[in-house]
């Protein structure tokens, strides 16, 4: 396993495998490195490097919670990518991943070779912001794997053709066994992170987005995305006419990326910054 130490000490785990072209994976915010297992065999030609976030996964938690915040963790990607020396990266950001990819295409937009965004822009719909806090820094009812998986398939809503096991996959990745039940794989105060952005008025990501002009970019939607709407996906087209744009079927927030739409996307973005 490889970890680096950011300047405030953490340590923050993240995998680097292949060669070629350096595409740098962001999960989602509960999410980790694992987020990316099933797109991975799909990448070919490139130098794949994943990251779980502070208070994610195999890294550190944080003693102060205010620092799960997209500033800090952009901070964090960045002394990644110094302490692996390299100059630029293109990132395929999951939801949260691609805010922050848009957060450092404004502030450090030079270590950018290009970003494909997963299910995430400019405007988040306050449907799926209440379904991500419905469940944000609890330990779920289920106490069994095979009962979470069961949860998923439920309650992930927009799915459609998702075999059992898919979902057991993702119930081992989102959750661990444990004596007294299933417990989460981050930090339960990730949840006053969240919270306390959502008390402020929510800031105008559209300049963010515009960040994002002359690098090459790919936007993948589920069909059925509670957080990423048809609207805001054809304004972003519409600001950025050259943009990969697919929707998924049978998809809600997030799409696998293993799909056929997802996987051509990836492919034909990754063949133009090649």
């Amino acid at each position: 396993m490889s970890f680096f130490r950011t300047s405030d000490k953490l340590s923050l785990y993240y995998t680097d495998e292949g060669a070629g072209l350096p595409v740098l994976c962001l999960a989602g915010l509960t999410r980790t490195t694992r987020d990316f297992d099933y797109v991975t065999p799909h990448l070919n030609g490139v130098r794949l490097i994943k990251m779980d976030y502070r208070g994610r996964g195999k890294s550190d938690w944080d003693t102060d919670w205010k620092n799960y915040a997209l500033p800090v963790e952009c901070r964090d990607v960045i002394e990644l990518l110094d302490h692996l020396e390299l100059d630029q990266v293109a990132v395929i950001g999951t939801s949260r991943g691609g805010l922050n990819a848009m957060g450092l295409a404004m502030g450090a937009k030079a270590r950018l070779l290009g970003v494909a965004l997963n299910d995430i822009g400019p405007v988040i719909e306050p449907e799926g912001l209440a379904f991500i806090s419905g469940y944000l820094g609890r330990a779920p009812a289920a106490k069994t794997l095979v009962d979470a998986a069961r949860a998923m398939e439920t309650t992930y809503t927009g799915f459609t053709d998702v075999p059992f096991s898919r979902w057991m996959e993702e119930a081992e990745k989102h959750f661990e066994q444990t004596t007294k039940g299933l417990q989460i794989t981050y930090d339960p105060r990730l949840r006053d992170a969240v919270e306390a952005v959502g008390a402020q008025a929510a800031p105008d990501l559209w300049p963010y987005f515009d960040a994002l002009e002359d690098l090459p970019l790919a936007c993948i939607r589920g069909e059925a995305s509670n957080l990423l709407s048809r609207d805001t996906l054809a304004e972003m087209q519409r600001r950025r006419p050259d943009m990969i744009a697919v929707t998924v079927h049978g998809r809600g927030h997030i799409p696998f990326l293993d799909e056929p739409e997802a996987v051509a996307a990836l492919q034909t973005w990754i063949e133009i910054l090649k």
